[in-house]
């Protein structure tokens, strides 16, 4: 009996322009069977994301440049089956362009769950 594949990984693309936070929380996924990459804004997370390749987008509201919710209705005109989550201390005034928000401080698990949800949602 030949051998299936092993499973793809999800990918997903993690923009904080936190250092910490966004090192811990690309840490934190990775132990749970996710592929990480991260951006400290939305100009480098545009300049990487490819809907063929990331299969989730987490990402802060304040960022250098553009936030987060501009970066987020940029990803959905590129790509309107990626979904978005927001992880943030406030929460935009526009959230029409996000699957999930998740105010900060919480868990990570919480993000964790919500991101396994949307993934398997999604895909």
């Amino acid at each position: 009996m030949p051998q299936q594949p092993p499973a793809h990984a999800k990918t997903i693309l993690l923009i904080d322009a936190d250092d910490a936070s966004r090192v811990a929380t690309k840490w934190f996924l990775e132990n749970f069977s996710f592929d990480v990459d991260s951006a400290h804004n939305g100009e480098a997370a545009l300049a990487v994301f490819d809907p063929r390749i990331h299969d989730l987008i987490i990402t802060d509201n304040s960022l250098p440049g553009m936030n987060g919710q501009e970066l987020a209705h940029i990803i959905k005109l590129r790509s309107p089956l990626t979904p978005v989550i927001m992880y943030a201390f406030v929460a935009p005034p526009d959230c029409s362009c996000l699957d999930r928000m998740i105010l900060k401080p919480t868990h990570l698990l919480f993000l964790r769950d919500a991101a396994e949800a949307l993934v398997t949602q999604f895909h």
